[in-house]
C-alpha cells in the first residue's frame, strides 16, 4: 500500500516518515478495516477506513492505474461497509483543485469547509 502511497502525482506525501509502516497497521488492526485493488498480484489501489473516527483515512490509485474505475470502485466497497455498520456520517479531507477533490464531490460529498493544514473537508451523511 505504501508504494501506492508514494507514486501518487497528486496530494503527495511530502514527509515520508509522516506515514509509517505502524500508522498502516494501527489503522487496519486496531481502528479500522481497508481493501485493495490488485492486478497480476500488485496492488494498484487501496482505500482504509478509520472507523473510529468515522473518516475515511486513505483511498489512492497508482498513476497508471487512474481512470480505470479502481477508485470508484475502492470508494463503493468503503462506503457499502460503513453503511452495514450503521454509521451516520462520515468524514475526509483532501488537498484543494486536485483531481481527488473533484472525484469526491462527484460521489456526493459536501464541503464544511478547510482543515487546520489548509484542506478541504468534506462529510457524507449516510
Amino acid at each position: 500500500m505504501h508504494v501506492v502511497r508514494m507514486a501518487v502525482r497528486e496530494n503527495q506525501l511530502r514527509t515520508p516518515g509522516l506515514v509509517t509502516e505502524q500508522h498502516y497497521r494501527e489503522m487496519l488492526i486496531e481502528r479500522g478495516v481497508g481493501w485493495v485493488a490488485e492486478s497480476a498480484g500488485r496492488i494498484v489501489g487501496f482505500a482504509v477506513m478509520d472507523a473510529v473516527a468515522q473518516s475515511v483515512w486513505a483511498l489512492f490509485v497508482e498513476p497508471d492505474w487512474e481512470q480505470r474505475g479502481v477508485g470508484s470502485a475502492l470508494h463503493s466497497a468503503l462506503l457499502t461497509w460503513c453503511a452495514e455498520r450503521g454509521l451516520p456520517r462520515l468524514t475526509l479531507s483532501t488537498a484543494p483543485g486536485t483531481r481527488a477533490e473533484q472525484f469526491y464531490l462527484a460521489k456526493g460529498w459536501e464541503p464544511k469547509g478547510s482543515t487546520k493544514s489548509g484542506e478541504v473537508l468534506f462529510e457524507m451523511v449516510l
